[in-house]
């Protein structure tokens, strides 16, 4: 839909704290530990291949959505807040 109303959008970055994951995601390997997922679970591996997606590492100190899935202390939150762009000012 935005690509119809003229944005131009680059592929969507996606983190992930997990390199097992994120190997699997981007190369055909078959294991017998991953024989298991359910096909339609390789869409991403095809929006990576197509380049609509990247995959990329990042430590899981610095994960930001562990803000929307663990409790964490008042200045993890502000810190993880500010790598997702989201500021508020007081006036």
């Amino acid at each position: 839909m935005l690509k119809e109303l003229g944005y131009n959008l680059g592929p969507i970055l996606l983190a992930g704290d997990n390199q097992g994951s994120i190997f699997m995601s981007c190369n055909l390997v078959q294991e017998i530990r991953s024989k298991h997922i359910d096909i339609r679970y390789h869409h991403i591996r095809d929006c990576i291949d197509k380049g609509k997606v990247e995959v990329f590492f990042t430590e899981g100190n610095n994960n930001p959505a562990d803000m929307f899935t663990k409790n964490l202390s008042h200045t993890k939150f502000l810190m993880l807040r500010k790598t997702l762009g989201l500021e508020f000012y007081s006036a």
